[in-house]
């Protein structure tokens, strides 16, 4: 175990905990593709939020959050290494030669910095009519509302993070769910294969939520038991860590016109060279495209500790209960976390 380095982060964030959860009644976005996309608004409907956009170019109908990113961007983001600043003339000579953070650490060093500064600095903005020349932190101001209205904990469960996945409505067929050229199947799906949904409104399709970053799986809404079923790609045995819809679509793209077994092996030495890195390539990266290390180094990025469970088995094969013979016991070895996972034994 790294207890160094856990201890450490520990030490940085002792005040994780006190960090303020507030669940929105109301927010207020512009008109960027993200905030008006169809998954956006129907979380906010799920969790019982009222969306409202603001005009077109006006800032001051948020003119909250312009202050605050504002002050992300004075207080934290300009001491940074690699800060480019608002304007070309703000960016300094040279950043392209210089190391930087990734994004998974800059999200880190935000969070730590959001904990640890923004949190306990007292702002001009946030003070009491019984105390007026005294400015409060947010967790000052946190702290005394709680005490005032009080706080239910209510976290999300497995099936309310599924809710706000991305949908979209296919149709089941006798193979199963084909999504942009990958095929799920589960034999939990057979009650339902080429049978309608019973939702006129989607011509009987069946709703289906996924995972961008990460392929591996999908669920179906079985309305009729008010369930989700979950159900897994069926080549997910040729990749050995997760992938997202951008190392398809690349990998798509370097086998036209493949077979899905084919995009699948291709997906696999994209990962692979992800995680080897540039020492480990046969290639040198100047021999591929600015698109191919892209993709690698981001897949690698959002790839990252994270893990995936076996399939289940639908081998009819090992379901027969008149075979008594059993299989030898072959006893696992210890655990690496330095290993290459590639390599075979």
């Amino acid at each position: 175990m790294p207890h160094r380095r856990l201890l450490s982060i520990d030490e940085r964030l002792e005040h994780a905990a006190a960090r303020p959860v507030i669940v929105p009644e109301t927010i207020v976005c512009d008109h960027g593709s993200v905030f008006i996309s169809h998954a956006f608004r129907s979380s906010c409907r799920y969790l019982g939020i009222n969306l409202q956009q603001a005009h077109r170019a006006t800032p001051t109908d948020k003119g909250t959050i312009e202050k605050t990113l504002g002050s992300v961007a004075s207080l934290f983001a300009q001491f940074v290494a690699g800060y480019t600043g608002s304007t070309t003339d703000r960016r300094g000579r040279g950043l392209e030669d210089r190391p930087l953070w990734s994004l998974p650490e800059l999200q880190n060093l935000l969070d730590e910095w959001i904990i640890a500064v923004w949190q306990t600095r007292p702002h001009d903005s946030l003070r009491d009519p019984d105390a007026p020349g005294r400015a409060f932190s947010p967790n000052e101001k946190y702290a005394t509302l709680l005490e005032s209205c009080g706080y239910v904990p209510v976290p999300l469960g497995g099936e309310d993070y599924v809710e706000l996945l991305p949908e979209r409505w296919q149709a089941i067929n006798a193979y199963g769910i084909r999504i942009k050229h990958r095929t799920y199947d589960s034999p939990e799906l057979n009650p339902l294969r080429r049978q309608s949904s019973g939702v006129t409104a989607r011509k009987g399709l069946w709703e289906v939520h996924y995972d961008p970053y990460d392929v591996s799986r999908i669920w179906v809404r079985d309305s009729r038991a008010d369930r989700w079923i979950t159900v897994f790609w069926k080549h997910l045995h040729r990749v050995g860590v997760p992938f997202g819809e951008l190392a398809w679509d690349h990998a798509r793209a370097q086998v036209p016109g493949g077979t899905e077994e084919q995009i699948a092996d291709a997906a696999a030495a994209l990962l692979r060279r992800a995680h080897d890195g540039p020492a480990g390539e046969k290639d040198p990266p100047a021999k591929r495209s600015r698109r191919d290390r892209r993709v690698a180094a981001r897949t690698r990025a959002t790839s990252t500790d994270r893990s995936v469970p076996d399939p289940p088995a639908n081998n009819p094969e090992c379901n027969d209960e008149s075979d008594t013979e059993l299989a030898d016991v072959i006893p696992l070895g210890l655990f690496d976390p330095l290993a290459n996972p590639w390599r075979r034994p």
